[in-house]
Order: C-alpha cells, then structure tokens, then sequence
C-alpha cells in the first residue's frame, strides 16, 4: 500500500520512506503495469463470460459466484451467451476485439478446442472452468469428477443395489467421461458386472433426462437405482418414475450431481453429488484478476485448483425394496 501511495503521487507518506521506496523502483528498473493499474480503478478492467449451458440451475449459481467476485475485486463483468459451433468464436473475437481483460469458459465451452484455440492465438488470459482434463497451460478450477462418481456408486452399492443405471452426461465434455469411469470402476471394485443397457444417453438437459429414463425403465429388467450425471435429468427421472406409479425411493433410488437448487425444490429432494459452482465461478475471477494483474499466467502450481465436492444424502435413495416371496422367480 505504501508503494501504491508512491507511485500514485499521495501526499501522505514520509519524505523517508518516500525516498526509500523510489530508491528501490530506480534500482529495480520497475514501471506501472497498466493493466494492473487499470484494474485498481473501478470499472475500468472487463472479465468475459461466455455461456452455453443447458441448466439453469448451474448457469444461476455459476452467476452469483462470479459477480459477487467481480464485485469485491472492482471488475466488470461482461456476460455473453453463445451457441456451441461457430457463435462462440464469433463472440469471443467481439471480446477480444474490445480490449477484454480475459474470458471465463464454463463447461461446455471449457472443452471448446476451437475457441481454446483462438483465445491462445490472441494471447487473451483464460480460465477453464469444469475441464476434467485442460492442458498444463491453461489455468482451470474444477473438481475429481472420477472421485466424485465413483463415491455415489459406491454409496448406492452400499445400500445394496446392483442394477444400477446410469445417465451419462454431454459426450462432447471430458467431465462426462470421468463420470462414467467412475460409475463403471466402483461397479468393477464391487464385483458387480458392467451391462451397457443400463447406461443411456444424455445430454445434461431435463428433456434428455426423460428420454434416458424411459429407456432404462422400459428393460425387461429394469434398475433398481438411477445414477444421472446432473440434477437436471435426475429430476426428469423421479417425474418419468412417478407417471409409471413408482414410489422414489422405495421402487427406485434415484441421484444426481451438482446439487442446484433444483435438488431441494422437486419432492423427494435429490441425493447428490455437491459441486461448489460459485465458488468455482469465484475462483475463476480469482485467478484472472491474479493473472492481469501479473501480464502473465499462473505459475504451474496454481494454473490448476481442484476444490473439494461433498456427497449429499437426502430422501431420494433407499435400500432396494425386496419383493414377496410369492412374487419370486
């Protein structure tokens, strides 16, 4: 602080220190950054943020994490929804045409190759947000997407169910790979036989949800639990479970992940997997104001942050319902 008043010209500090402190700048040949000095002025430093998710809950939580930074750290924050082909470099290249600081790429856009592409071709600071897997020199915030759905399949094992199904996530995101490792790896620990008709595509969208679980629960032998890798198509499948006059989650166990509020404002509230978006979103913030700040990326040991998730139990799982004896085979 003492610095700044330096540099800046204020009047209140000693003629000692004063004298002390520009003795070091001469020494260490050091100039103001303008970037960093433009963003110690309120308002003047702009932060993009591209969007192209098909949750609302996510998008909502991601928002609040990333203003509420913006906001503590005198930033502006630019907003900009995108349709995932050519839209999003179209976006991109108006942002960067107008002097954008950097650009915050949630998932799906965070494993846009093309757009990663251009924002390291223009040289813009970008922080990848939900990539399971972002290259070493890009700065990203995530969480173990394997851990984490390994852990909800262990838990649903543990409850003793061994049809399970599972609603894979947008195949164009490497988040969605790790989840269903992990669902496919806690099977394999537990002695519990890998069947590929109990897993259905989806696209982390409610409609998507609905054509999944109509899916699995039209097999001959349908899951005794659905694992869906977001909240969005967890929900639609406690909807296609009640149509059918199934009780969740007595008939069926069902979960999600993420934990929106779209977990706790359907009946029974969803078991999940909590995902920290905003403060994933902050952290984004975080690291680009660090980064402009600098004129450079992080170094290695930060480009990368992984913040914890957290497995919610709430009522939609339960011990498999055992059938009458007289209903055996």
């Amino acid at each position: 602080m003492t610095v700044s008043r330096v540099i800046n010209g204020e009047s209140n500090v000693r003629p000692a220190t004063r004298d002390t402190v520009n003795a070091a700048i001469s020494e260490l040949n050091y100039a103001p950054n303008s970037a960093a000095r433009a963003l110690a002025g309120a308002g003047q430093s702009r932060i993009g943020l591209l969007y192209s998710n098909p949750s609302a809950g996510y998008l909502s939580e991601f928002l609040v994490g990333g203003l509420d930074q913006a906001s503590r750290r005198d930033v502006q924050l630019i907003v900009e929804k995108c349709e995932l082909g050519d839209h999003e470099i179209e976006v991109a290249r108006h942002l960067i045409e107008g002097g954008i600081d950097g650009i915050i790429l949630p998932p799906p856009l965070c494993d846009s190759p093309d757009l990663i592409r251009v924002l390291a071709e223009e040289d813009v600071c970008a922080v990848l947000v939900g990539s399971a897997k972002p290259a070493a020199e890009l700065m990203a915030v995530s969480i173990d997407d394997y851990e984490a759905a390994l852990a909800m399949t262990r838990h649903v094992i543990s409850l003793g169910h061994r049809r399970i199904g599972f609603i894979a996530g947008n195949p164009t995101l490497k988040a969605s790979a790790d989840r269903m490792r992990g669902y496919r790896e806690a099977l394999e620990e537990a002695g519990v036989a890998f069947d590929n008709a109990l897993v259905a595509p989806g696209l982390f969208t409610y409609r998507s949800g609905l054509d999944a679980a109509e899916q699995l629960l039209d097999l001959p032998q349908a899951p005794t639990a659905v694992f869906a890798s977001n909240d969005d198509m967890a929900a639609a499948t406690v909807a296609v479970a009640h149509r059918r006059g199934l009780d969740v989650p007595g008939d069926l166990t069902v979960c999600g992940f993420d934990d929106t509020t779209l977990a706790t404002a359907i009946w029974p509230e969803l078991t999940t997997i909590h995902q920290p978006i905003a403060d994933m979103s902050r952290a984004a913030v975080e690291m680009l104001v660090a980064a402009v700040r600098r004129q450079e990326t992080a170094p290695p040991e930060e480009r990368h942050q992984l913040l914890d998730f957290t497995l919610i139990r709430r009522q939609s799982d339960a011990a498999p319902r055992r059938r009458p004896k007289a209903q055996r085979a």
